[in-house]
């Protein structure tokens, strides 16, 4: 076959460090930007970025040079940094060590978007680590609860 193609669909979903719930409404929108702006850069189609004050999540198309760690590395760094820079919060800010990621089937994209389009309805219901127990159990990942404290 003379051409490769990818089209490999990302959720990824990180945390601020030790979850303390630093993003508020009135930053939010600049967060998401910047890190919407760094992901295009990166040659990484965004879909939808959104989250809680203590957590964010991500869905975009994978540009296949890159790795999802680098991508995901790169994002966390330089967003700390603009955020820091530009004194977004009134403390110094920085994200947890880790992330989580997971391939999206282009039949279910649809399904994603409205999960993280409405991600502050769903938590109403459920906390993060809820959340985010129910993503490692869906895809198979032995999960230690105390381990997220």
């Amino acid at each position: 076959m003379p051409h490769s193609f990818n089209k490999i669909w990302i959720h990824a979903i990180w945390a601020t460090k030790e979850r303390r719930p630093l993003i508020h409404l009135p930053v939010e929108d600049k967060i998401h930007g910047f890190i919407s702006t760094q992901l295009r850069e990166q040659g990484c189609p965004v879909r939808i970025i959104n989250g809680m004050p203590d957590h964010i999540h991500c869905l975009f198309l994978l540009n296949p040079q890159k790795s999802i760690s680098e991508v995901v590395k790169q994002i966390k760094g330089s967003s700390s940094h603009f955020i820091n820079q530009n004194s977004l919060i009134s403390e110094k800010f920085s994200w947890q060590t880790g992330y989580a990621a997971y391939s999206v089937s282009e039949s279910i994209v649809d399904r994603v978007f409205q999960y993280i389009k409405n991600q502050k309805q769903h938590h109403h219901k459920k906390s993060f680590n809820q959340e985010y127990g129910e993503f490692l159990k869906l895809y198979g990942i032995d999960f230690n609860p105390n381990a997220l404290d």
